[in-house]
């Protein structure tokens, strides 16, 4: 792997930046009801930021660290529950060699990196996807970074790296068919509550906003579970820019739709007058 990879912003002034940004904003109590508890984003559109720059797709990656910055500090500031960024799909290992050698020399280095300013913020970090895959220098670091921030009580940042939803249904529900198979549970046992108990992020609340920038209009395997009710927002913008008003924005245009959840809209207005 590549060892130069490097960043150019200053580390005491983005800790002096996330830290003054991460104080509890003062909203409403019908504003913060409004708010998603569990916000995911497929970050799409480095490479081609990158490729309008005139620079390698490596550039893109690199500023693609400081909108995942911004992200946690927007996140953190409007109290949301949960943020989980999809980093690294199980596909991205079809991407060339010297690209994917690169995002993961990229990974290590931000961990390393982030680790003390994510603890300082009390956010706590759960990588989600199959890491075996990984290298032994990189899958230590996950388990160490993980293991630093396990009693943070702010934001659960989820990272998922080597990530898919169909992989992640499937491994639950082996893991459901092993209990079958020893008689520890029985058939009629494997309920959705059941195969939700051992899918990633089983203790936290489901996704209730999917962003997508980038451009494309589809969900890529991503959080299939856990965004079966997520309102989706989709944006032009390449993920370099997306910035903290791009964020509320996204936001904003869940907070104006009509969640039912099966019920018709009277149905809702009946409650909201309750």
């Amino acid at each position: 792997m590549s060892s130069t990879v490097e960043f150019e912003s200053d580390p005491k002034a983005d800790s002096e930046q996330m830290t003054s940004q991460l104080l509890p904003g003062q909203l409403s109590d019908v504003v913060k009801q409004s708010l998603p508890k569990h916000v995911a984003i497929i970050m799409d559109g480095n490479g081609r930021w990158a490729q309008l720059q005139g620079k390698a797709r490596v550039f893109g990656h690199k500023a693609g660290v400081k909108a995942v910055r911004r992200a946690v500090s927007t996140a953190s500031q409007l109290g949301i529950e949960s943020l989980t960024l999809f980093a690294f799909s199980s596909e991205n290992w079809r991407r060339p060699d010297k690209e994917v050698s690169l995002l993961m020399e990229l990974f290590f280095t931000v961990l390393q990196r982030e680790l003390k300013l994510l603890d300082k913020n009390q956010v706590k970090l759960n990588i989600i996807g199959d890491t075996s895959r990984f290298s032994n220098r990189l899958q230590k670091q996950i388990a160490g970074a993980q293991e630093k921030t396990a009693s943070n009580t702010g934001l659960i940042l989820n990272v998922a790296a080597n990530y898919g939803g169909r992989w992640d249904i499937l491994q639950a529900a082996q893991k459901l068919a092993e209990k079958v198979e020893s008689g520890e549970i029985t058939s009629s046992q494997m309920t959705e509550e059941a195969l939700n108990e051992h899918l990633c992020m089983q203790n936290q609340s489901e996704v209730d906003l999917m962003i997508r920038t980038g451009g494309d209009y589809r969900i890529s395997n991503f959080v299939l579970w856990q965004a079966a009710y997520a309102e989706l927002v989709f944006t032009d913008t390449l993920w370099p820019d997306f910035d903290e008003l791009a964020f509320r924005d996204a936001i904003a245009i869940f907070a104006s739709r009509q969640r039912r959840f099966g019920l018709t809209g009277s149905q809702i207005e009946e409650i909201r007058a309750i």
